[in-house]
């Protein structure tokens, strides 16, 4: 219980936020995110530390997410600030001000890449993994991840250019 507790801390936030990102609605991030950590406790005792557990979790967070998407009606992805109740007027000091507008610049381009750039992207940023891993979890080859990261960084660039 302590090893899962210290597994669950370590990946919680960083899961939750690439569910969050690759479908863009809370309630089914959240209900995605529940049933990723109860498939992985029921499937714990098929795990082989041949691979890091990063890859085994995301490539479960990565099949219940194409599950949802095949199900989900074809809406268009809302951007995430839209998500997020903004903070009253006081509570926003002019400090964080244009790191706020930077961040919605960022998940403004994020939501306009193509699924599978903005997943290598996440995957890669948010959980830390490498190519290869990336590879396992998305069941591509390495290069197609590695040219999926360039085009992904190269539009995101190109997006927060003036920045």
């Amino acid at each position: 219980m302590t090893a899962f507790e210290q597994l669950y801390r370590r990946h919680k936030d960083p899961l939750y936020r690439y569910l969050l990102r690759g479908c863009a609605h809370p309630e089914a991030a959240a209900e995605m995110f529940q049933d990723v950590w109860a498939g992985l406790v029921r499937a714990r005792g098929g795990y082989e530390p041949r691979a890091k557990f990063s890859t085994w979790l995301y490539r479960m967070a990565h099949n219940r997410l194409i599950d949802h998407l095949r199900l989900a009606p074809r809406a268009p992805l809302p951007l995430e600030e839209e998500l997020i109740p903004a903070a009253a007027e006081h509570e926003r000091p002019e400090a964080r001000l244009l790191q706020g507008e930077s961040a919605q610049r960022l998940r403004r381009a994020l939501a306009g890449l193509p699924a599978e750039q903005r997943e290598a992207f996440l995957l890669h940023e948010e959980a830390g993994l490498t190519l290869e891993e990336i590879a396992q979890v998305s069941g591509v080859g390495r290069e197609t991840v590695k040219s999926r990261l360039r085009y992904g960084l190269s539009k995101l660039r190109e997006a927060l250019a003036d920045d």
